[in-house]
Protein backbone atom coordinates (compact mmCIF):
# COMPACT_ATOMS: atom_id res chain seq x y z
CA UNK A 1 0.00 0.00 0.00
CA UNK A 2 1.28 3.46 -0.85
CA UNK A 3 2.35 5.81 1.88
CA UNK A 4 -0.74 7.91 2.75
CA UNK A 5 1.19 11.16 2.52
CA UNK A 6 2.32 10.33 -1.00
CA UNK A 7 -1.19 9.24 -1.91
CA UNK A 8 -2.59 12.60 -0.82
CA UNK A 9 0.01 14.50 -2.78
CA UNK A 10 -0.77 12.42 -5.85
CA UNK A 11 -4.52 12.85 -5.40
CA UNK A 12 -4.38 16.58 -4.86
CA UNK A 13 -1.39 17.36 -7.04
CA UNK A 14 0.17 19.54 -4.39
CA UNK A 15 -2.89 21.56 -3.42
CA UNK A 16 -2.27 22.93 0.09
CA UNK A 17 -5.92 23.64 0.94
CA UNK A 18 -6.61 19.93 1.24
CA UNK A 19 -4.85 18.72 4.39
CA UNK A 20 -5.87 16.60 7.35
CA UNK A 21 -4.15 15.18 10.37
CA UNK A 22 -4.01 11.45 9.74
CA UNK A 23 -3.96 11.36 5.91
CA UNK A 24 -6.78 8.83 5.63
CA UNK A 25 -6.87 6.90 2.38
CA UNK A 26 -9.48 7.30 -0.32
CA UNK A 27 -10.90 3.93 0.76
CA UNK A 28 -11.80 5.40 4.14
CA UNK A 29 -13.54 8.33 2.50
CA UNK A 30 -15.49 5.93 0.32
CA UNK A 31 -16.52 3.93 3.39
CA UNK A 32 -17.82 7.00 5.19
CA UNK A 33 -19.84 8.16 2.20
CA UNK A 34 -21.29 4.71 1.53
CA UNK A 35 -22.10 4.22 5.22
CA UNK A 36 -24.12 7.47 5.06
CA UNK A 37 -25.90 6.14 1.96
CA UNK A 38 -26.77 2.84 3.66
CA UNK A 39 -28.06 4.57 6.77
CA UNK A 40 -30.07 7.28 5.01
CA UNK A 41 -30.89 5.57 1.69
CA UNK A 42 -29.65 8.63 -0.16
CA UNK A 43 -26.33 10.13 -1.09
CA UNK A 44 -25.01 12.97 1.11
CA UNK A 45 -24.83 16.49 -0.26
CA UNK A 46 -21.45 18.12 -0.81
CA UNK A 47 -21.90 20.00 2.48
CA UNK A 48 -22.68 16.76 4.28
CA UNK A 49 -19.67 15.09 2.69
CA UNK A 50 -17.49 17.93 3.95
CA UNK A 51 -18.84 17.34 7.46
CA UNK A 52 -18.42 13.55 7.19
CA UNK A 53 -14.81 13.84 6.09
CA UNK A 54 -13.90 16.82 8.23
CA UNK A 55 -13.15 19.12 5.29
CA UNK A 56 -13.52 22.90 5.21
CA UNK A 57 -12.78 23.29 1.51
CA UNK A 58 -15.42 22.63 -1.16
CA UNK A 59 -12.57 22.04 -3.57
CA UNK A 60 -11.30 19.23 -1.35
CA UNK A 61 -14.71 17.55 -1.49
CA UNK A 62 -14.76 17.90 -5.28
CA UNK A 63 -11.33 16.27 -5.51
CA UNK A 64 -12.50 13.25 -3.53
CA UNK A 65 -15.74 13.00 -5.51
CA UNK A 66 -13.83 13.13 -8.80
CA UNK A 67 -11.54 10.35 -7.57
CA UNK A 68 -14.48 8.16 -6.54
CA UNK A 69 -16.08 8.73 -9.94
CA UNK A 70 -12.80 7.68 -11.60
CA UNK A 71 -12.87 4.53 -9.42
CA UNK A 72 -16.43 3.78 -10.62
CA UNK A 73 -17.75 4.01 -7.06
CA UNK A 74 -19.93 7.05 -7.80
CA UNK A 75 -21.45 8.63 -10.87
CA UNK A 76 -23.68 11.57 -11.69
CA UNK A 77 -27.18 11.11 -13.03
CA UNK A 78 -28.80 13.18 -15.79
CA UNK A 79 -29.51 15.95 -13.27
CA UNK A 80 -25.97 16.02 -11.93
CA UNK A 81 -26.81 14.28 -8.65
CA UNK A 82 -24.41 11.76 -7.14
CA UNK A 83 -25.49 8.12 -7.21
CA UNK A 84 -23.55 5.01 -6.11
CA UNK A 85 -22.32 2.51 -8.67
CA UNK A 86 -20.83 0.01 -6.24
CA UNK A 87 -19.86 -3.30 -7.81
CA UNK A 88 -21.48 -4.99 -4.83
CA UNK A 89 -25.06 -3.79 -5.05
CA UNK A 90 -28.50 -5.34 -4.75
CA UNK A 91 -29.30 -8.42 -6.82
CA UNK A 92 -32.20 -10.85 -6.93
CA UNK A 93 -32.07 -13.80 -4.58
CA UNK A 94 -33.61 -16.79 -6.32
CA UNK A 95 -33.63 -19.21 -3.41
CA UNK A 96 -31.68 -22.45 -3.02
CA UNK A 97 -29.96 -24.52 -5.69
CA UNK A 98 -28.87 -28.11 -5.09
CA UNK A 99 -25.40 -29.22 -6.07
CA UNK A 100 -26.62 -32.80 -6.37
CA UNK A 101 -29.77 -33.98 -8.16
CA UNK A 102 -31.30 -31.18 -10.25
CA UNK A 103 -34.53 -29.70 -8.92
CA UNK A 104 -36.77 -26.92 -10.14
CA UNK A 105 -35.72 -23.54 -8.75
CA UNK A 106 -38.52 -21.05 -8.22
CA UNK A 107 -37.75 -17.37 -8.48
CA UNK A 108 -38.30 -15.36 -5.32
CA UNK A 109 -39.03 -11.64 -5.24
CA UNK A 110 -36.56 -11.04 -2.42
CA UNK A 111 -33.70 -8.66 -3.05
CA UNK A 112 -30.39 -9.08 -1.28
CA UNK A 113 -27.57 -6.59 -0.86
CA UNK A 114 -24.23 -8.30 -1.33
CA UNK A 115 -22.60 -5.43 0.55
CA UNK A 116 -24.74 -6.12 3.60
CA UNK A 117 -24.24 -9.88 3.25
CA UNK A 118 -20.45 -9.67 3.27
CA UNK A 119 -19.81 -6.52 5.30
CA UNK A 120 -20.79 -5.92 8.90
CA UNK A 121 -18.61 -2.90 9.62
CA UNK A 122 -17.85 -0.98 6.43
CA UNK A 123 -15.26 1.39 7.86
CA UNK A 124 -13.19 -1.50 9.25
CA UNK A 125 -13.59 -3.82 6.27
CA UNK A 126 -11.07 -4.29 3.47
CA UNK A 127 -10.78 -6.45 0.36
CA UNK A 128 -7.45 -8.12 -0.35
CA UNK A 129 -6.24 -10.12 -3.35
CA UNK A 130 -4.94 -13.58 -2.51
CA UNK A 131 -1.48 -14.53 -3.71
CA UNK A 132 -0.34 -18.14 -3.46
CA UNK A 133 -2.05 -21.45 -2.69
CA UNK A 134 -1.31 -22.00 0.99
CA UNK A 135 -5.06 -21.81 1.78
CA UNK A 136 -6.34 -23.82 -1.16
CA UNK A 137 -7.82 -26.60 0.99
CA UNK A 138 -10.00 -23.94 2.64
CA UNK A 139 -11.38 -23.10 -0.80
CA UNK A 140 -9.27 -19.96 -1.14
CA UNK A 141 -7.32 -19.82 -4.38
CA UNK A 142 -4.67 -17.61 -5.88
CA UNK A 143 -6.34 -14.52 -7.35
CA UNK A 144 -9.44 -14.70 -5.14
CA UNK A 145 -10.58 -11.65 -3.21
CA UNK A 146 -11.06 -12.01 0.53
CA UNK A 147 -13.13 -9.70 2.71
CA UNK A 148 -11.43 -8.99 6.03
CA UNK A 149 -12.61 -7.02 9.05
CA UNK A 150 -10.11 -5.13 11.19
CA UNK A 151 -10.84 -4.93 14.92
CA UNK A 152 -12.96 -8.07 15.04
CA UNK A 153 -12.02 -10.47 17.85
CA UNK A 154 -10.17 -13.43 16.34
CA UNK A 155 -10.99 -16.90 17.66
CA UNK A 156 -9.22 -20.19 17.20
CA UNK A 157 -10.15 -21.63 13.84
CA UNK A 158 -10.73 -18.24 12.22
CA UNK A 159 -8.88 -17.39 9.02
CA UNK A 160 -6.91 -14.27 9.83
CA UNK A 161 -4.68 -11.68 8.25
CA UNK A 162 -1.69 -11.70 10.57
CA UNK A 163 1.70 -10.08 10.91
CA UNK A 164 4.28 -12.62 11.99
CA UNK A 165 7.88 -11.58 12.58
CA UNK A 166 7.40 -8.50 10.39
CA UNK A 167 5.70 -10.21 7.44
CA UNK A 168 2.00 -10.44 6.56
CA UNK A 169 0.16 -13.64 5.71
CA UNK A 170 -3.30 -15.23 5.71
CA UNK A 171 -3.72 -18.48 7.65
CA UNK A 172 -5.88 -20.29 10.18
CA UNK A 173 -5.40 -19.09 13.74
CA UNK A 174 -4.52 -22.03 15.98
CA UNK A 175 -3.65 -22.54 19.64
CA UNK A 176 -1.86 -25.48 21.25
CA UNK A 177 -0.57 -25.83 24.80
CA UNK A 178 -0.87 -22.08 25.32
CA UNK A 179 0.97 -21.28 22.12
CA UNK A 180 -0.65 -19.34 19.31
CA UNK A 181 0.43 -20.18 15.77
CA UNK A 182 -0.73 -20.01 12.16
CA UNK A 183 -1.75 -23.04 10.13
CA UNK A 184 -1.96 -23.18 6.33
CA UNK A 185 -4.69 -25.10 4.52
CA UNK A 186 -2.25 -26.96 2.30
CA UNK A 187 -0.22 -30.02 3.29
CA UNK A 188 2.76 -28.69 1.36
CA UNK A 189 3.15 -25.83 3.84
CA UNK A 190 4.26 -26.05 7.46
CA UNK A 191 2.62 -24.32 10.45
CA UNK A 192 4.11 -20.94 11.31
CA UNK A 193 5.31 -20.28 14.83
CA UNK A 194 6.43 -16.74 15.56
CA UNK A 195 10.00 -16.24 16.66
CA UNK A 196 9.44 -12.69 17.86
CA UNK A 197 5.89 -11.41 17.31
CA UNK A 198 2.48 -12.41 16.01
CA UNK A 199 -0.24 -9.78 15.62
CA UNK A 200 -3.72 -10.27 14.19
CA UNK A 201 -4.60 -7.51 11.75
CA UNK A 202 -8.02 -8.68 10.59
CA UNK A 203 -10.40 -11.63 10.45
CA UNK A 204 -11.47 -12.98 7.07
CA UNK A 205 -15.26 -12.84 6.81
CA UNK A 206 -15.90 -13.67 3.16
CA UNK A 207 -14.47 -14.60 -0.20
CA UNK A 208 -15.21 -13.30 -3.69
CA UNK A 209 -14.40 -15.24 -6.85
CA UNK A 210 -15.11 -14.25 -10.40
CA UNK A 211 -15.23 -17.04 -12.95
CA UNK A 212 -15.49 -14.93 -16.09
Amino acid sequence: MRCPQLFVKELLRGERAFTYDNYMSIERYKSKIMSFYEGNRRMPSYAEIATLLGFKSKNAVSKVIDKLIDMNVLEKDSQGRLVPTSMLGEVKMLGVVEAGIPTLAEEAAEMISIDQLLIRNRENTYVLTVKGDSMIDAGIRDGDLVVAEHGRVAREGDIVIAEVDGGWTMKYLRMKNGTTYLEPANRNFKPIFAEESLNIGAVVTGIIRKYR
